[in-house]
């Protein structure tokens, strides 16, 4: 089934003209269960990896002797998920609560070593056939493959996340690889995505107002200040939630491709390319959640009046403190290495 992004609440070109300098598109990609294949696009499904080449690893020394199995993070979510969907006394039984608390359990690794190499999970695959905003790859490469670290444990913190992001021509690939490695345990249940398929929609967007002109950001923050105030004083009558810039007139939630960036919870950061110094373009926002609270007018035409889980948290990949993470790449040179910035 497709998804459809309901028509914004209002014409922000038509309050703000100049805006129409700055419109871009993104691609909302809208990852839901499924049983994806490696000849499509998908979250946490079957990548195309020639079976010849080594499957990417974590180098870096860590501990990952103790942690969760993703095939106790998976059943758990599934029992979960059946509980609640029960019509007559939904939620966990007595017995599921006990196999619950069972595959909540951390295990231990015997023999893992800090050196040890350490498996990537694999996150994502994009084909640009399916992704519109899908920025070009190097030499003709037309798959992008995403994989990350199930430990928070890299760079001078010792805290942080190691990102992998791989480029390669898809036809290229003539055996696949059908069981890769994987990490016995993880450190965080969020690197554990659930095989979602993708329907990629293409929407308007616009850039985060920070980073328009200073003239015309102060405009959009006095409309947005003076729209939430009139929210309020009819809140006793009526029950419609503020219509704000950042929230749903700019930059959707959610899985998406190109576009801009949003530097909500920061201030904007230059992402320049470290090796040509050239001002780097969005390549992929991996997200939390694909709508909440603040930003339900993005909500899928077909999924209106739905219970919000699993239908907001279909990945249940979790960045950060529920985040998103954006990707960022090079457009001189989509070789050169890769930044990110998590919100």
């Amino acid at each position: 089934m497709s998804r459809t992004t309901p028509p914004r609440p209002l014409d922000v070109e038509a309050l703000f003209p100049e805006l129409s300098a700055y419109r871009g598109t993104t691609t909302r990609l809208h990852p839901r269960p499924g049983r994806p294949e490696a000849t499509t696009s998908s979250v946490g499904g079957p990548l195309l990896w020639p079976s010849h080449e080594p499957w990417p690893v974590c180098t870096e020394p860590h501990s990952h002797a103790r942690g969760r199995r993703p095939a106790d993070i998976h059943r758990e979510r599934q029992i979960r998920a059946s509980a609640w969907r029960r019509e007559a006394n939904p939620g966990p039984t007595d017995e599921e609560r006990r196999l619950l608390d069972e595959l909540d359990r951390e295990q231990r690794v015997e023999g893992a070593g800090a050196t040890d190499p350490l498996p990537l999970v694999g996150l994502a695959q994009l084909y640009r056939r399916e992704i519109p905003d899908l920025p070009a790859g190097p030499d003709d490469c037309d798959l992008l493959q995403v994989f990350w670290c199930p430990f928070d444990a890299h760079g001078p913190s010792r805290h942080g996340m190691l990102l992998d992001l791989r480029w390669r021509r898809s036809w290229e690939v003539t055996e696949i690889l059908t069981a890769p490695p994987q990490p016995q345990v993880v450190g965080y249940d969020g690197y554990v995505p659930e095989p979602c398929v993708l329907h990629p929609e293409q929407v308007v967007t616009y850039p985060f107002a920070g980073l328009l002109p200073e003239d015309l950001c102060a405009r959009l923050d006095a409309w947005d200040e003076a729209m939430e105030e009139a929210a309020e004083d009819t809140a006793d009558e009526e029950d419609t939630p503020a219509v704000g810039y950042q929230y749903d007139l700019s930059i959707p939630p959610g899985w998406r491709a190109g576009g801009f960036a949003s530097w909500h919870t920061t201030d904007p950061a230059p992402m320049d390319c470290r090796t040509c110094a050239q001002p780097m373009q969005l390549l992929l926002t991996i997200d939390s959640s694909e709508w909440d609270g603040g930003s339900g007018s993005w909500t899928p035409l077909e999924e209106e009046g739905l219970p919000p889980h699993p239908h907001a948290r279909p990945t249940e990949v979790t960045v950060g403190r529920w985040g998103e993470l954006n990707v960022f790449a090079c457009p001189e040179d989509p070789a050169h290495p890769h930044r990110w910035s998590i919100q």
